[in-house]
């Protein structure tokens, strides 16, 4: 175990984005980043709120096989990202904006297309060689889309979209949403389902209207319609500091009181960027080990610290499956501080972490040890590595909800995903991403993003180069490709502002 953090990284400075270097170390229990600009002076902000869990995060550091292909043939990170020759890791997920149109106006919101003075809005044939170009990208290509905004349910020909991309050879496709339209229209969660939509990416920050004013009313309709369609829901709640982070722990209540549509929570620690007031930011700032000590607080110890894994932990099931395959597969590997997660199961009511019933550690080691060894002798039969591969033993049957060791066996040896369904069906997601801002931004994590933004100049951007410098990468493209407000209008015959349908006010 590191006795203590203290290590040097790069990062930039929040006023004039010039590259400074930048140091993360350890005080008062907490991870801090700090950094000095010649001309604007010293920043010091929060990076992890533990150090311990920092610790225990870093043993799973892992870094990716980068890209074969790279979009742009130079490194100057982070002002020529697209992917360019230094990123560590493929495409995990590829966000395409649909839209910079909202029906709702939240004070905490990245970007909103009143405030840009343009309508950016791709056409299909513009999306269709985003996907394209993101598929072409190896070792691996991209296989899961994000549908995002805005609000991308305005537009009227989103059901085009979806097939389009479908047809591409996209095997998952997320609807990123606060969920009006889906609670108003009663069967247009049937109609993006059939079009190809495996998961609603639905907002949600609270079990109450003080806390999610922008569709606590809507979600009972959303969940409802959704159920009725087979439609997956994953509940996204933005943490903010005194504003929700009492109700971690009711959210994730909910999701498993509506477990037979809702597959997961991913909460997202609040980033210091787009419409969010800088002067706010120590009041409102939690940090990922923050959001996982109230949750271990609000669920009295049923979901508890240690339960939680970083994100780049699970890359020994790639390799082993790379070992049996000789194939290189899709792969996690941001940074170990990008995210953290766990499941919980329903046993008898009642909420089971997976570390209760399967050694987590055990597991990924043997999985490690058993893809070098299978790379050396070539055991390529599926008779041949049921003599050497026995995953039960890290399954305490007894208290486990069904049989895993089978479903693990399925999947990583027989390449069998059927029986997935099951495992996800019974199980509730609990994920944590803090996306950076300028204050805590650290180069070492832009090189190893795996979550994506498709552009029509045929880049693709990670995502905290993407939102944290608009001016560089989102708004410059934005504006590029979409038109004047005044024009959008014209061309419509409809008002920008008319699409509001809620104000969300700071409280």
């Amino acid at each position: 175990m590191i006795e203590r953090i203290d290590y040097s990284t790069r990062s930039l400075c929040p006023e004039c984005l010039k590259i400074i270097p930048a140091r993360v170390y350890q005080e008062n229990g907490r991870v801090m980043i700090g950094k000095v600009c010649e001309e604007h002076g010293e920043f010091v902000d929060v990076y992890w709120g533990d150090a311990e869990m920092f610790k225990r995060a870093m043993k799973y550091a892992h870094d990716g096989n980068g890209i074969e292909n790279p979009i742009i043939n130079k490194s100057n990170c982070p002002f020529t990202c697209g992917l360019c020759t230094n990123h560590k890791s493929h495409t995990a997920l590829l966000n395409i904006v649909l839209t910079n149109r909202c029906d709702l106006a939240c004070w905490y919101c990245f970007f909103y297309a009143k405030k840009a003075g343009y309508v950016y809005e791709p056409t299909v044939e513009q999306i269709v060689s985003m996907v394209r170009k993101a598929r072409s990208l190896k070792p691996v290509p991209a296989n899961a889309v994000q549908l995002t905004g805005g609000e991308p349910t305005l537009r009227d020909d989103l059901i085009e979209i979806i097939k389009a991309i479908k047809a591409e050879g996209i095997d998952h496709i997320q609807l990123n949403t606060n969920g009006l339209r889906l609670a108003r229209e009663p069967d247009f969660a049937v109609k993006v389902r059939e079009a190809g939509v495996n998961t609603v990416y639905l907002s949600f920050d609270g079990v109450d209207e003080e806390t999610n004013p922008k569709n606590f009313v809507d979600v009972p309709k959303v969940l409802n319609n959704c159920r009725k369609a087979g439609l997956g829901i994953v509940l996204v709640p933005t943490v903010i500091n005194g504003v929700n982070d009492h109700q971690l722990g009711d959210i994730i209540r909910f999701g498993f009181d509506n477990i037979d549509v809702v597959r997961g929570v991913n909460f997202q620690p609040i980033s210091i960027t787009g419409s969010v007031p800088r002067r706010e930011r120590e009041r409102i700032r939690i940090t990922i080990p923050d959001a996982i000590k109230r949750i271990e607080e609000q669920t009295d110890g049923a979901i508890r610290r240690e339960d939680f894994y970083p994100v780049p932990c699970v890359s020994s099931i790639s390799h082993f499956v790379e070992s049996i395959t000789g194939n290189k597969q899709y792969e996690l590997t941001c940074h170990f501080a990008c995210g953290m997660a766990t499941y919980v199961f329903k046993v008898n009511g009642e909420m089971i972490p997976i570390t209760r019933f399967v050694d987590i550690d055990g597991l990924f080691e043997y999985l490690e040890k058993k893809a070098e060894e299978i790379r050396k002798s070539r055991i390529k039969t599926l008779r041949a590595l049921k003599g050497i591969v026995d995953l039960r033993k890290f399954v305490d049957t007894e208290k486990a909800p069904f049989d895993i060791g089978k479903i693990l066996f399925d999947i990583l040896i027989r390449h069998d995903y059927s029986t997935l369904g099951q495992f996800h069906l019974k199980s509730l997601f609990i994920g944590m991403m803090h996306f950076m801002d300028l204050y805590n931004y650290d180069l070492a994590r832009i090189e190893r993003c795996d979550i994506h933004y498709a552009s029509p100049d045929g880049r693709i951007i990670p995502f905290c180069t993407f939102n944290v410098m608009p001016e560089l990468y989102r708004d410059s493209v934005q504006a590029d490709y979409g038109i004047p407000i005044e024009e959008w209008e014209r061309k419509t015959g409809r008002r920008l502002k008319d699409d509001i349908v809620r104000v969300v006010r700071k409280r």
